[in-house]
């Protein structure tokens, strides 16, 4: 009896779980967690059919060019609601992290797009490379370098023939500047060699392989060429690293002194990666340097079209005033009588010195700038050229004194700023 009524009992069929719901998603959650699941499907559609992903991106983009990265999260993240796998999405999602300082968010957006789209996966890897410092940055570029270089040979093979025998390295048009990315991707993993790793071993070899590496694949780069110089100035070797200066500053300097309305920081900084100018600190760099190798003139050149571009940046100040204080220097010490006109022309550079490192002052205390060897030094040689100019106190920019503040987090707050 006992043997019979077990097995009927095994034969009995079970009753069906309510809650299994055919996998709709909603097994095992709370009413609670339905509720919310339900009402972040509502406003998802309530989205798609309010906003276009175009419209949500583009409002993205110009909250960030407003530094405003809270909001442009909040509009990328709408836009990622509508169209999960969409790469552009992802790779904004992924820089507004970043510039919000949430290194891991953003690390787990690039690598999901890697994901989604491997052939494209060499600029996620570069900027991975971006956000993170030492070996795991140069692990990143060199990852990004390799899906490059696999793409640089489908090309060559594509493009095959004897012109493209000749010379495989070159881009030859290609609709992707391949060549370009190799090149500034090794001139990055230099610079971390140069920098955060400076102090392992075989860094400074490590740096000159990566240097030579971007070289070959642009031979004319003027960032690639200007490391080369800094590369060279630091290991003594200062007359080569001239050269290597000069070639990079004749690449771009003579167009954009010709040029009859210089481009603005943004636009440079903008079309950088298709043009031969280098971007704005880079070329504050430039500017060092060519004070180090004693190219004076050249390097007030440098320095004045970044005052033109962008008049607010307290280092481009200081070193147009270091500059007119070497070459007043460089003339005292010429062991001749002067000439009145001699005499004038040195004046006129005393006061220029005077002029730009007064400006520089100012402008460090109106932007709370927090360098003080910078101000030490100008300190220094503004006691030494008699005190600082008498100029007008110029009116402080308000915004400059106050901290910005995100906008709010309501759904209301973004509908508006869409409207507007």
């Amino acid at each position: 009896m006992g043997g019979q009524t077990k097995g009927k009992k095994k034969s009995k069929a079970r009753r069906k779980d309510p809650r299994s719901n055919g996998g709709s998603g909603l097994a095992g959650l709370s009413p609670q967690d339905r509720m919310k699941l339900k009402m972040q499907e509502k406003a998802k559609k309530k989205t798609a059919e309010k906003y276009t992903v175009e419209q949500l991106l583009e409002k993205t983009e110009e909250c960030m060019d407003s530094l405003e990265f809270e909001m442009a999260g909040r509009f990328c993240q709408r836009a990622l609601e509508v169209e999960p796998d969409n790469l552009l999405t992802l790779d904004l999602l992924g820089h507004i992290h970043s510039e919000l300082g949430d290194t891991q968010r953003a690390k787990e957006v690039f690598l999901h797009a890697v994901q989604l789209s491997p052939e494209e996966g060499h600029s996620k890897y570069m900027s991975l490379g971006q956000i993170h410092t030492g070996q795991e940055a140069v692990q990143y570029y060199t990852k990004g370098v390799q899906i490059l270089l696999c793409m640089l040979e489908k090309h060559a093979q594509a493009t095959a023939g004897a012109e493209a025998a000749a010379s495989p390295l070159q881009d030859s048009g290609s609709e992707i500047p391949i060549a370009r990315h190799v090149c500034v991707a090794y001139c990055s993993v230099a610079e971390i060699y140069f920098t955060d790793l400076c102090m392992e071993e075989r860094a400074g070899d490590q740096c000159r392989e990566a240097i030579e590496r971007a070289l070959t694949y642009q031979p004319d780069n003027p960032e690639a060429l200007q490391l080369m110089a800094s590369y060279l100035f630091s290991t003594e070797k200062n007359q080569e690293g001239k050269e290597y200066l000069m070639r990079s500053v004749d690449a771009w300097l003579p167009a954009l002194k010709q040029s009859e309305a210089p481009p603005s920081r943004e636009d440079i900084e903008e079309e950088h990666t298709q043009s031969d100018i280098p971007p704005y600190e880079s070329r504050i760099t430039t500017a060092k340097l060519l004070i180090e190798a004693e190219e004076y003139e050249t390097a007030v050149d440098v320095l004045e079209g970044l005052l033109e571009e962008d008049d607010e940046v307290v280092q481009v100040w200081y070193l147009s005033g270091w500059v007119c204080y070497l070459q007043m220097e460089e003339r005292r010490r010429e062991e001749r009588e002067e000439s009145d006109e001699e005499r004038e022309e040195r004046e006129a550079l005393k006061e220029a010195a005077r002029s730009y490192l007064t400006k520089a002052k100012k402008l460090y205390v109106k932007l709370h700038c927090d360098d003080g060897p910078i101000l030490e030094h100008m300190e220094q040689l503004l006691v030494e050229l008699g005190g600082e100019t008498e100029e007008e106190e110029e009116e402080t920019d308000p915004a400059l004194d106050e901290d910005f503040e995100p906008s709010s987090d309501d759904e209301e707050e973004e509908e508006d700023a869409m409207e507007h």
